[in-house]
């Protein structure tokens, strides 16, 4: 025996007319919300990033500020540790790609620790001592940041803490 088709009443069709217009606009608000701008998490995880990346440029400058002090007051180092100088500034450029010159707020607002220039020691060998020392004090920071970054820069920042400390070795064990 087939069933009876369902009555249709002016109550029961206009619901149906009323749910299917409710779907159909909150359907609609969620595609427009996903396919808009970006939301602000996103442009605050952008604004991270490109702090994280201006500190680490600064970093490394900071780092090759040093090298340069140490290859000013000691010459006959300098053929040892130009190469690395080299390498700490190609760091600086490759952190700084992309980057405005203009200081962000977050960036003036939260200062890093960073190797600060100290005076070089007249010990050739305790000068390199206080380099290996930045630049291992340095990569480990990096290390300690890779948490906190996105992906591409994430991988940026452990190669370039890997060579940091690959240079804090040279520096130590290397002269060995």
């Amino acid at each position: 025996m087939p069933f009876p088709p369902y009555p249709r009443t002016s109550l029961h069709s206009t619901s149906l007319r009323r749910r299917s217009l409710l779907a159909s606009v909150v359907g609609a608000a969620l595609l427009a919300g996903c396919s808009g701008a970006p939301d602000s998490a996103t442009t605050a995880a952008a604004s991270l990033s490109r702090a994280a990346r201006a500190r680490a440029a600064r970093d490394s400058e900071k780092l090759a500020e040093r090298y340069t002090a140490v290859i000013a007051a000691h010459p006959a180092l300098a053929a040892r540790l130009r190469p690395l100088r080299a390498e700490v500034l190609r760091h600086a450029r490759a952190f700084g790609e992309g980057l405005d010159t203009s200081p962000s707020p977050s960036a003036t607002t939260s200062p890093s620790p960073s190797p600060t220039p100290s005076p070089v020691p007249t010990n050739p060998e305790a000068a390199v001592a206080l380099l290996a020392a930045a630049e291992r004090a340095l990569a480990d920071r990096r290390t300690a940041a890779l948490l906190e970054v996105p992906g591409e820069l994430a991988r940026l920042m452990a190669s370039v803490a890997a060579a940091g400390a690959a240079h804090a070795y040279l520096l130590t064990k290397g002269a060995q």
